[in-house]
C-alpha cells in the first residue's frame, strides 16, 4: 500500500512538472505573438539603417518579419554592460538586427536558452585552458552571449568583408540548441544530416588541406573546428555570397536551404 502511494505522489509530481513545462511554454509563445505583432519604432528603423546597412538591400517582406523578431528579442534578453560600458537603446536594436536574421523565413523559439548578452565597449580578455586570449565574441553553451561593441559595429557596417562577429556568435547558438557545438544544427529532416555532414566536412577537410596561407572565400579561422566551420560560413553566406556561390556552390546550397533565404537575390547585391 505504502508503494502504491508513493507512485501515485511522484507520478502527481511528475504530472504537475509536465503541465507547467506546458504552461510556461505557452505563455510565453502568446507573448511572443504580441511581441511580434508591436509596432515597429521608426527611429529604431533609423538606428538599423545607419548601423546595420544590410538592412537597406533586404526584401520589403523580409524587413518587416525582422522588426517583429526585433520586438521579441529585445523584449525577451537581458543586456548587460561590462567593463564600464553603459548599454544603449542603439547597441541593443543594432544587436537584435543581426541576431534576427538568422531566424527569418523560419519556424523558431527565438534563442529560447539565452538570457543575457553580455557587451564590452572593445575586445577584451577572458580566460581559457591555455592561460588568456583577446576575444571579440563568445557563446556560452545554455549561458550567456559576449559581444565586444566596436567588433560589432565594424562587422555590421562591412558588410562584403565575410566577418560580422553577432551572425558569427548567434550562429554557434543555433549550433548549441540540440546540446552540441558540433557543427550541426538543428534541420527540418533528418534525412538531411547525411547530406549536410557530407557537404560541410567536405569543405571543412578542404580547408584543412589548403593550409593557412592559401586564400579563400571564407575566412582561415573556419579550420579551427567543425562549429567554427558552421559559424564562419554562416557569416560568408551573407556577407560574401556572390563569391560562395562560385567558389563552394554546395555548400552554399546546404546554407540556403537551413536559413530559408538565398542573399543573392536581394537587391545590389554586387
Amino acid at each position: 500500500m505504502g508503494r502504491i502511494i508513493a507512485w501515485s505522489i511522484l507520478a502527481g509530481i511528475v504530472i504537475l512538472i509536465v503541465a507547467s513545462a506546458i504552461l510556461k511554454r505557452i505563455l510565453r509563445n502568446a507573448r511572443c505573438r504580441k511581441l511580434r505583432a508591436k509596432p515597429f519604432p521608426d527611429d529604431w528603423i533609423a538606428v538599423i539603417e545607419k548601423n546595420f546597412p544590410m538592412y537597406k538591400i533586404m526584401p520589403p517582406d523580409l524587413r518587416t518579419q525582422l522588426h517583429g523578431l526585433i520586438n521579441v528579442f529585445i523584449g525577451e534578453k537581458i543586456f548587460e554592460g561590462c567593463a564600464g560600458l553603459e548599454v544603449t537603446q542603439e547597441m541593443k536594436i543594432s544587436i537584435a538586427a543581426q541576431a534576427c536574421i538568422l531566424l527569418l523565413n523560419r519556424k523558431t523559439r527565438y534563442y529560447p536558452k539565452l538570457t543575457t548578452i553580455y557587451i564590452y565597449p572593445h575586445t577584451y580578455v577572458a580566460k581559457n585552458d591555455g592561460g588568456k586570449s583577446a576575444r571579440l565574441g563568445e557563446s556560452w553553451q545554455n549561458g550567456p552571449v559576449v559581444l565586444a561593441w566596436n567588433s560589432v559595429q565594424g562587422g555590421a557596417r562591412n558588410m562584403r568583408d565575410g566577418r560580422n562577429v553577432v551572425m558569427h556568435e548567434f550562429s554557434h547558438r543555433l549550433d548549441q540548441e540540440d546540446g552540441d557545438a558540433d557543427g550541426a544544427p538543428i534541420l527540418d529532416h533528418g534525412s538531411s544530416y547525411r547530406t549536410w555532414a557530407k557537404v560541410l566536412g567536405s569543405e571543412y577537410n578542404a580547408m584543412l588541406k589548403k593550409g593557412w596561407r592559401r586564400k579563400t572565400v571564407m575566412n582561415k579561422y573556419g579550420a579551427t573546428n567543425p562549429a567554427e566551420f558552421f559559424a564562419v560560413a554562416t557569416e560568408t553566406f551573407f556577407e560574401k555570397a556572390k563569391q560562395m556561390k562560385k567558389k563552394q556552390p554546395e555548400l552554399y546550397e546546404q546554407l540556403k536551404e537551413y536559413y530559408k533565404l538565398d542573399p543573392l537575390e536581394w537587391k545590389n547585391r554586387d
